[in-house]
């Protein structure tokens, strides 16, 4: 790779989709299981959610609680919730044994986006709960210390792409 201008590895969109799917996990759990409220007015750390969260709330997946002062997960949000689960829950079923490689030769030729499936595996079996330990364990250096701005940089979906672009 040269040092030239290079396309992102996800489009700004991507991003959006796959970081509102975490969000909602994140405000779907417990504090106590690595939950967490989004309040309307984010700390300066969460501030690349902003979009996410306004997507969400566009899909009517999230709702604005003034009263309570942060987002809530609407009914409708719940049950996306509940179809990405069962999408996840069936990946990792259909291809838990399969070696890597014939995982993804199976995706690719049913047109099944790779990335996804890599994401949706990692976001349900809680690989991508902490995404300060999930760049640690791969000898990421430096590491981003504010996982929103982890879960919105290229270098989060480089690393999943490169553990099945090989295959």
């Amino acid at each position: 790779m040269g040092f030239g201008r290079r396309d992102a590895v996800v489009s700004r969109e991507q991003k959006l989709v796959y970081a509102g799917i975490y969000v909602l996990k994140k405000m779907d759990l417990k504090p106590a299981e690595g939950g967490m409220e989004m309040p309307l007015v984010l700390p300066s750390e969460l501030t690349p959610l902003e979009d996410v969260l306004q997507e969400l709330v566009n899909a009517g997946l999230v709702e604005v609680n003034r009263r309570k002062a942060r987002f809530e997960i609407t009914k409708k949000g719940m049950a996306y919730l509940s179809e990405i689960i069962d999408e996840a829950e069936a990946l990792i079923e259909e291809f838990d044994e399969e070696e890597l490689e014939d995982a993804v030769a199976e995706l690719r030729r049913r047109n099944v986006d790779v990335l996804r499936a890599r994401f949706l595996w990692g976001w349900y079996d809680g690989e991508l709960d902490d995404l300060v330990l999930f760049q640690q364990r791969r000898g990421a250096t430096p590491v981003e210390q504010w996982w929103a701005d982890y879960l919105m940089s290229d270098a989060l979906y480089e690393a999943l792409i490169s553990d099945f672009e090989r295959a």
